[in-house]
């Protein structure tokens, strides 16, 4: 019992399990919370296909969503700690919707059915890894540190195939992508979870709360990741 206790600045007695217990619960919630908003987005720009050719339409319009995006989850990611917890909330929805945006326009070149099935397919495998980087005693640092390396070579072989255009190509990197991403759930599941261990001496707090918040943002991002690499491997295109 003792071990689960430890005393504040002013001799408060905080709950290590108990902190630890709601941090944890509240990254999976923000991190639902977030495809939420980002599967609700998309959902209504798909039924407004006038709106969706607008913006394709529009290049300026088009790639400055992409680039919002990227420079919103740049911010969140590096200034967290020098926010307020509800700026930071706000811009994790920002991102969200945005996100929401740009996955229409992908999820739009595939049946609905399919979409579904990819879908479950991914929860069920995200949920998997979950479970798995929460309850192993292996150190999974060196994993990671191979996952993320792999990930920068896909990206330069994502760009790099724009240019060859090369379907096969495209094919091999939608695989590596899944492993990659697979990997890196668990990794990241690992890594907050011994985050968020240390951190639960503060108990529950605005700082330790951006700290879950930043976690829900990394698992958000390893699911939508691993879902469009799915998606490009099992979905079926519309006629």
């Amino acid at each position: 019992m003792e071990n689960e206790l430890n005393y504040g600045q002013q001799g408060r007695v905080i709950d290590l399990s108990g902190s630890f217990s709601v941090l944890m619960r509240n990254v999976y919630m923000w991190m639902f919370f977030g495809l939420l908003m980002t599967a609700f987005t998309s959902l209504l720009l798909m039924r407004n296909v006038g709106l969706m050719y607008s913006i394709a339409a529009n290049p300026v319009l088009f790639w400055g969503l992409i680039i919002a995006e990227f420079v919103l989850v740049l911010i969140l990611s590096a200034r967290i700690h020098k926010m307020s917890f509800l700026t930071a909330g706000i811009m994790f929805a920002a991102y969200a919707i945005l996100n929401g945006v740009n996955m229409s326009f992908i999820v739009a070149m595939y049946t609905a059915a399919s979409v579904a099935q990819v879908f479950f397919i991914t929860a069920g495998t995200f949920g998997g890894m979950c479970l798995l980087g929460y309850v192993t005693k292996k150190d999974l640092s060196t994993m990671g540190r191979t996952l993320y390396m792999l990930l920068i070579g896909l990206i330069i072989a994502t760009v790099v195939n724009i240019f060859l255009k090369s379907s096969g190509f495209a094919m091999i990197l939608n695989y590596v992508g899944v492993i990659i991403f697979v990997g890196l759930t668990a990794y990241d599941t690992q890594k907050i979870k011994n985050m968020l261990q240390e951190a639960s001496v503060m108990g529950v707090s605005d700082q330790t709360n951006k700290l879950a918040l930043l976690g829900s943002l990394t698992l958000y991002l390893d699911f939508i990741n691993l879902f469009i690499y799915l998606l490009r491997i099992f979905g079926s295109r519309r006629d």
